[in-house]
């Protein structure tokens, strides 16, 4: 640019402009109001504040958004682990529930046992099939390879379970003593009157017994006769409790309904005896009645 009088003249304007602005929007029109520089940067902002807002909540919202996602993500992770603890504890308390519920019947068995001289392989109930071919009958998880044989007699903590029939390496067959086609020789405690059981449902044993005046009540307790060498059924087991006496009039023989001691419904833990007592135990098994 040429140094000329006019150029002068056009940057001494500007100059004094520039010094006026800054001296009106230094003082402005009266204390504490804005100088018009002070308002053309406030309009400015008007325009421009809201847009720096928005973009800056923008800006939040999306980092808040990611924060929040990684909570997530952490929080389902933490739970996943606490429920996966709740899972084990609780299969762990149920497990251990089951070993001391089948703990319990084994001690229970051993007692019983004891009582009678008896020596018995331990087993457990592997499944129970009602009316299965024809016939009440449980399997268990003994067999040949553990002394087990057929016609040998089977029983739980509370009594009579039946006797086994068929018999393989590793697994055994019972039939149910509440098997209709199953017959047990039985008498009475005490009085040692005996009869025949069969089986009428899953839980009832229908008894003759031989004297047809029998007084018998109910609640008195039937254990089992014995069978010549201990085969199938071994003196004494308990069997169960009178019902019921049923009305025969004119009969040969005293009919009583008799609940039994076991459930096999809820069976798990048996004894099978391989060795019948070298003497008979007569009721030193018979649970003591109320």
């Amino acid at each position: 640019m040429r140094d000329t009088r006019r150029t002068r003249i056009v940057l001494a304007g500007l100059l004094l402009g520039g010094f006026a602005l800054i001296t009106v929007d230094a003082h402005g029109e009266r204390p504490g109001s804005p100088g018009l520089l002070g308002r053309a940067r406030a309009a400015g902002q008007t325009v421009i504040g809201p847009i720096e807002s928005a973009g800056g909540a923008a800006v939040r919202g999306v980092g808040s958004l990611f924060d929040g996602w990684g909570h997530s993500t952490a929080d389902e992770q933490r739970i996943a682990q606490l429920t996966a603890q709740v899972s084990a504890l609780k299969n762990q308390d149920e497990t251990s529930a089951a070993d001391r519920a089948r703990a319990a019947q084994l001690d229970k068995l051993l007692k019983l046992t004891s009582l009678g001289g008896l020596k018995t392989v331990p087993a457990q109930l592997v499944g129970v099939a009602p009316a299965q071919d024809g016939t009440w009958s449980a399997t268990l998880d003994a067999g040949s390879r553990d002394g087990i044989a057929a016609d040998q007699t089977v029983l739980d903590g509370d009594g009579l379970i039946g006797r086994t029939t068929t018999v393989g390496p590793h697994t055994s067959t019972v039939l149910l003593a509440v098997d209709p086609e199953s017959t047990v020789g039985v008498r009475l405690a005490g009085t040692g009157t005996i009869g025949t059981a069969t089986g009428q449902d899953s839980r009832t044993l229908r008894v003759q017994f031989l004297d047809p005046q029998l007084q018998v009540k109910p609640g008195a307790v039937v254990l089992t006769l014995g069978s010549a060498g201990g085969t199938p059924f071994v003196p004494g087991v308990p069997v169960g409790t009178v019902r019921q006496v049923v009305p025969t009039p004119g009969a040969l023989t005293r009919t009583v309904l008799v609940t039994p001691y076991a459930d096999v419904a809820s069976v798990d833990t048996v004894g099978i005896v391989v060795q019948p007592p070298r003497t008979d135990p007569r009721d030193a098994m018979a649970p003591t009645t109320p």
